[in-house]
């Protein structure tokens, strides 16, 4: 580890102590859930050295350490993303913090668009396995042999089986399908989208993929949802545009949100 994750988990742990089972990282849309935490502590990313605050409009940048249905969880509200600062790890020292801080469980959420007609915008899709398409990655630069890490299984199969159940507890579908991130921050072309869905990507976005590698080095269980808030360029009629992800994201939040409580409450 970096050493700075240790320093801002005993901040943490000054805050409110506690052992701490699953993080979370809140994408756009979902900001919300960090209100029904309870016995909440908020701590904003500026009082944490290294933990970078977002310059994104729907990101928060602040920690909240708490418990929600019963679950002890660290929630990230909020995530820088690789297009901000060209940093691939830039997320480095958050994840490292959870780690310290106990979690074993990282569920990462994130808006994305659709390269399925049958998966359209205001859906969730359960991330299954990914395509780094970028070519980036937070890992570059480590000197522990660790660096080597294996991504065949990046997406636990055990935590996807109960987020499934916790779907159909709630009444949601959730199909699965695999993710590939662009580094952004410009929009995929129509051509590039074309080669996606020629790989077998289902949904396209800008973030996750370096945290779930990085969450993967730390020994960290993954999970991740996308919140699907348009379709891929060249599959609707208007050019994609950011004020269509922040308007469509709270729609497909609403439903993994109902999910993730029912995903906790089953654990708890």
């Amino acid at each position: 580890m970096s050493g700075f994750g240790k320093e801002c988990a005993d901040i943490v742990r000054a805050a409110r102590p506690d052992t701490y089972k699953v993080g979370m990282i809140l994408g756009s849309g979902l900001g919300s859930l960090a209100d029904e935490i309870e016995d909440a502590v908020r701590i904003p990313y500026s009082r944490l050295e290294h933990f970078p605050v977002s310059s994104v409009s729907a990101h928060a940048s602040e920690l909240i350490a708490g418990t929600l249905q019963g679950v002890p969880v660290i929630v990230l509200s909020g995530r820088a993303h690789y297009y901000e600062s060209g940093n691939p790890s830039i997320m480095r020292t958050p994840l490292e913090t959870l780690k310290d801080l106990g979690c074993e469980i990282l569920v990462a959420t994130n808006a994305a668009g659709s390269l399925r007609e049958d998966i359209p915008p205001g859906n969730p899709m359960l991330i299954n396995d990914h395509i780094n398409y970028s070519g980036k990655n937070p890992l570059i630069g480590e000197e522990d042999e660790k660096r080597f890490t294996g991504m065949s299984e990046a997406y636990d199969a055990e935590l996807r089986d109960q987020l499934k159940v916790a779907a159909g507890e709630v009444a949601e579908d959730l199909p699965e399908g695999v993710y590939a991130w662009m580094s952004g921050p410009s929009f995929e072309t129509p051509a590039e989208i074309r080669m996606l869905k020629g790989f077998g990507v289902d949904a396209v976005g800008m973030s996750t993929v370096p945290e779930v590698i990085m969450a993967r080095f730390l020994d960290m269980r993954v999970a991740a949802i996308s919140t699907i808030t348009n379709m891929g360029a060249g599959m609707q009629a208007n050019d994609l545009s950011h004020d269509e992800t922040k308007e469509m994201a709270p729609l497909g939040a609403a439903k993994i949100k109902k999910i993730l409580r029912q995903f906790l409450k089953n654990m708890a």
